[in-house]
């Protein structure tokens, strides 16, 4: 019988997951070096190399592969196991794996701390990434729940939307789309844009409501971080398609700007989900309820200058005729 541990398999799986001895540590909260000697105490407990160390990068070897299946899959099932014991012990006790899309990542924690204050005794853990990150961990059954803005259709998921989502344009103050009161898509056509990385939903929505349109704005730069598209856009390199979940702040304090764009804001939906088949830990129900529950509420309090309706409430007050027109363009 292999002597490997559980913590060995943690490991291998991480850093399986980021190619990286680095980002693993800091995923687990512990040193490269740490890492890195557990990795080695696996490879000789199974007689082969799970990884290839080549140069400066990583990769799984072919042995690696094979066993990252079978370490996915009991860990798999000793977090059923967990599960099952949770739920005779009720909701105060267990552990949650949590999938946060990278911009839901500005409202999230606080709703979050929230819930821990009333079930201080679970051990929760989140996992922050894109849209097709989100989807790849759901797919290996590594997530109890997670919160997103368009669910992978080719996975069988519950989803249920709690709150509405508002993404649109936004420029520097001195963009001079600024001085117009009302923007024509047409002339983003000639305006380039920094947009958000393949596989991000953000972009997704961007692209979708730019075919609608006809348009094809140049992209000069693509980043994975929301942060630094902000920055630059205040630097007035270009415009940028982000929710305006995540520009509250800047626009509050005079650093950007949304541009009245014809067809914007697109709404959508934050949606929580989980896998069918999965049968959630009572701790997992409860974060669930505390979300639907909760979240529009708390979106509400933080981003008051941004469209909180939900969809399916709105009324003739809701989106203008024009934003309408926009999001069912990108719902198709």
């Amino acid at each position: 019988m292999l002597r490997v541990s559980l913590r060995q398999l943690s490991i291998f799986v991480a850093v399986a997951r980021h190619l990286s001895f680095a980002r693993a540590a800091e995923e687990l909260h512990l040193t490269p070096p740490a890492v890195s000697m557990q990795v080695g105490e696996l490879e000789q407990a199974l007689g082969v190399l799970v990884f290839d160390r080549s140069g400066r990068r990583i990769s799984l070897t072919t042995a690696g592969e094979y066993f990252l299946v079978h370490a996915r899959r009991l860990l798999g099932n000793l977090k059923d196991a967990e599960d099952t014991i949770s739920r005779l012990k009720g909701v105060q006790a267990g552990r949650l794996t949590i999938g946060v899309l990278s911009t839901a990542e500005y409202f999230m924690p606080r709703l979050l701390a929230e819930f821990m204050r009333e079930h201080p005794g679970l051990d929760l853990r989140l996992e922050v990434g894109n849209r097709q990150a989100l989807s790849e961990l759901l797919a290996r059954n590594e997530l109890d729940l997670a919160v997103m803005g368009t669910p992978p259709r080719e996975l069988d998921l519950r989803v249920e939307p709690f709150a509405a989502h508002p993404l649109g344009v936004i420029a520097a103050p001195e963009h001079p789309l600024c001085a117009l009161a009302h923007v024509p898509a047409a002339v983003l056509d000639r305006e380039p844009f920094i947009v958000r990385e393949h596989g991000s939903g953000t972009r997704a929505g961007m692209e979708r409501y730019f075919a609608a349109m006809r348009i094809s704005p140049p992209a000069i730069m693509s980043m994975s971080s929301n942060e630094t598209i902000k920055q630059a856009v205040i630097a007035n390199m270009g415009l940028a398609f982000l929710s305006l979940h995540t520009t509250e702040l800047e626009i509050r304090n005079g650093l950007i700007r949304v541009l009245d764009v014809e067809g914007l804001p697109l709404v959508r939906r934050w949606q929580v989900v989980h896998v069918r088949a999965k049968l959630l830990s009572p701790a997992a129900e409860a974060l669930r309820y505390y979300i639907l529950e909760h979240g529009e509420r708390l979106l509400a309090q933080m981003f008051p200058g941004a469209i909180v309706t939900s969809p399916e409430r709105e009324g003739s007050k809701g989106r203008t005729r024009r934003a309408r027109k926009g999001a069912r363009a990108a719902e198709r």
